[in-house]
């Protein structure tokens, strides 16, 4: 259980600065798909999309050098992703993720369940203890959580793949 936070912090800082990475890599892409998710006035969405950018980032670092601060902020804009996704869907809209960078896949239920699933490992990151000695330990721990971060990011091509094949 010492270890969790390590964990946490790897899946955390991986999966948030993975994502800000490609939304910069196609930012005006980025952009111009935020209001197919999430409704809003034009002038808003250069801001709105900036500000995803930099909270992004900000937890990235953050979960690395003040752990709950990081999972809290991590926490809070993945409810707020989580909230968009779920109104959009309501909605009728199944408008394409750009989550980890251009693609035509469209939000479905399963990026419900994996928002759900990062959120959870941000709470259990943030109530965690610190790890303890051996550091050897902790870096098992963090290895770990980059592998899961590496799943999560790939979630999109993992269900196309098992898609086809059935």
């Amino acid at each position: 259980m010492e270890y969790l936070r390590a964990a946490a912090a790897a899946l955390i800082a991986v999966v948030f600065a993975a994502s800000a990475t490609a939304k910069l890599r196609d930012f005006r892409g980025f952009a111009r798909s935020v209001p197919a998710l999430v409704p809003m006035p034009a002038k808003w969405v250069t801001p709105v999309s900036v500000g995803v950018v930099v909270l992004e980032l900000a937890s990235a670092l953050l979960v690395l050098v003040t752990a709950v601060a990081g999972f809290v902020l991590a926490s809070a804009l993945l409810l707020a992703f989580t909230v968009a996704i779920a109104a959009s869907l309501r909605r009728g809209r199944r408008a394409p993720c750009r989550c980890f960078g251009a693609t035509e896949t469209p939000i479905g239920p399963r990026h419900l369940v994996r928002n759900a699933v990062l959120i959870c490992s941000a709470v259990l990151g943030a109530l965690a203890p610190e790890p303890l000695p051996p550091v050897a330990g902790a870096a098992v721990a963090f290895a770990a959580g980059v592998v899961a971060a590496v799943l999560v990011v790939a979630m999109d091509d993992i269900a196309v793949v098992f898609a086809r094949s059935s």
